[in-house]
């Protein structure tokens, strides 16, 4: 399959506009800018090969409230393999959506059709990748209905986890990805989990094939889904960020013809649901994102200050700053983005 476009493509960028890669600040990819703080691995963690009994599946079983999970390397091996497990059909995607899976489904013989046309199959991202898009436990159940298999990508979920659709009354046809990479701010280890009915996941787990992720990442894995003292630290810090982000780009003019008094917008960004309107925001508690006809315009201009965020053919999705001299870049650039 061909490598898509995606976000945190920071050699390339500085290699395009002639800035050197430690004075960028990189707002384009949605995973969380403070990651979860790993302890010194172990010798033997790096001698061994990786095995179940560590841990890690009883961890993640608690962590998600799943009977039933398999340890993926990155949510992205289970987008690539699921296609395969299934005849060719017909497949609804939610759009605009995570680029990979409409790549993936298209690559293994299957039709794409619009979301509400009838289908064998189904795939979305909830919350939305990258609209911020959010769908009810209802919602996602009525489509589970309406087809032989649904798959949920909730990379984005962990920050609001009571949303999520695993747990008692997950239909044995419907596939939860998760991933560690946003919320613990994981990307690099490459961990992730596939929920859903036991067969399925036996198939999945033998096309992955043996060690699909290596040892020393199990062990940062299991170490980071038990510590439920941080968990609640960093969705609180998110939510606070995000709201901070919403506001900024509010300010800057960057979110114009909104309707909601600002102590409601936060709320309204996280949870719109239905069609987005130009220069509605929309978002989550790991991003922003802002619908606008200038945005090739706008990524270009921040671009040229050193600040990387997500361009798509008429949004910008805007990642939350690290630090308080992160803000201050931001805001100030902002502020001389035309609207």
């Amino acid at each position: 399959m061909t490598m898509l476009e995606h976000g945190g493509r920071l050699r390339e960028a500085a290699a395009c506009w002639g800035i050197p890669l430690a004075d960028w600040l990189d707002l384009s990819t949605g995973i969380a800018p403070w990651a979860y703080p790993v302890p010194s691995l172990p010798t033997e963690v790096w001698q061994r090969l990786p095995e179940e009994g560590d841990g890690l599946e009883a961890a993640a079983q608690d962590y998600y409230g799943a009977h039933h999970l398999v340890v993926l390397p990155g949510s992205q091996a289970a987008i690539q393999r699921l296609p395969t497990l299934v005849p060719p059909g017909r497949v609804a995607v939610f759009m605009p959506t995570y680029a990979e899976h409409p790549a993936a489904w298209h690559a293994f013989g299957h039709k794409l059709v619009p979301w509400d046309q009838p289908a064998d199959y189904a795939v979305l991202c909830n919350p939305n990748n990258p609209t911020g898009h959010c769908f009810s436990r209802d919602e996602l159940l009525d489509k589970a209905r309406k087809v032989r298999l649904l798959v949920v990508d909730e990379a984005f979920m962990d920050a609001t986890p009571e949303a999520s659709l695993i747990g008692e009354g997950q239909p044995d046809n419907v596939v939860v990805l998760r991933s560690l990479g946003k919320f613990f701010g994981l990307a690099g280890a490459r961990v992730g989990f596939a929920v859903a009915d036991s067969t399925l996941l036996t198939r999945l787990a033998d096309a992955l094939g043996p060690w699909p992720v290596a040892h020393p990442a199990r062990w940062v894995a299991r170490h980071a889904l038990v510590d439920k003292d941080w968990q609640a630290t960093q969705r609180w810090r998110l939510a606070a960020a995000s709201k901070r982000l919403a506001l900024l780009l509010r300010n800057a003019g960057l979110t114009w013809n909104n309707p909601c008094p600002p102590d409601e917008w936060f709320h309204y960004s996280r949870v719109a649901i239905g069609h987005v309107s130009l220069g509605t925001p929309t978002g989550t508690a790991f991003f922003q994102t802002v619908i606008t006809p200038n945005a090739a315009e706008i990524h270009e201009q921040l671009a040229r200050q050193g600040i990387l965020v997500r361009c798509f053919e008429e949004s910008l999705r805007f990642g939350l700053p690290e630090d308080e001299a992160a803000w201050q870049r931001l805001t100030q650039a902002t502020t001389q983005c035309p609207a």
